[in-house]
């Protein structure tokens, strides 16, 4: 089972991991996020990983955020490398109307955030995570099967060996279970493109 493979970056105080199956639940004030537009440095979420060399993969997992009610609870895949190399996607609460799916790229200390916003009734949501070689790519998908590419990112460390996995937090006075299921390690379905030529 993939679960197996699973260590703890930071491990959270309660926590429950299956064998198809992992819970994390969040503490208030934990957080990634690196320097820009709001100044402060948050290094402290929980960070499940698997570490690898290999070149080429996809990961999969499917999220349940059911229980997150409070602005900014979030739950999602992660590769954290180190506090300022690291990137992750989920869906953030915001309100009873709508949330935020969106993905953070930090290369050298520096956040971006990319979102979209969708309905607040979402409740669930599937990540697929690509590696060819230092450039990653980005998925989402509501049913698990027909995935939409959120982004493509070149990670400045992310070169060799790597972490990946998932993670959660709730980065005001509040706390939430995550619920983690269908995680998977398969072939790189992020095929190599096929326009035009590299220079």
């Amino acid at each position: 089972m993939f679960t197996e493979t699973l260590s703890w970056t930071r491990q959270p105080e309660n926590f429950r991991i299956e064998p198809d199956r992992v819970e994390i639940t969040t503490l208030p004030h934990t957080d990634l996020w690196q320097r820009t537009y709001y100044h402060f440095r948050n290094d402290n979420a929980p960070v499940l990983q698997a570490e690898t060399e290999k070149k080429y993969f996809s990961f999969v997992v499917k999220t349940d955020f059911s229980n997150s009610a409070h602005r900014f609870d979030q739950c999602g895949i992660v590769m954290y490398l180190d506090s300022e190399n690291w990137l992750k996607a989920s869906v953030e609460y915001e309100n009873e109307k709508f949330g935020h799916l969106g993905s953070v790229v930090t290369n050298h200390g520096y956040s971006d955030w990319a979102t979209t916003a969708i309905p607040a009734d979402v409740k669930t949501m599937w990540y697929r995570f690509s590696r060819r070689e230092d450039d990653y790519c980005i998925e989402c998908s509501a049913d698990g099967k027909e995935f939409s590419q959120m982004r493509i990112c070149h990670m400045h460390e992310g070169a060799g060996k790597i972490r990946f996995g998932i993670y959660a937090c709730s980065p005001e006075e509040s706390s939430f279970t995550a619920v983690f299921t269908h995680m998977a390690l398969t072939e790189c379905v992020w095929k190599a493109h096929d326009g035009q030529q590299p220079d």
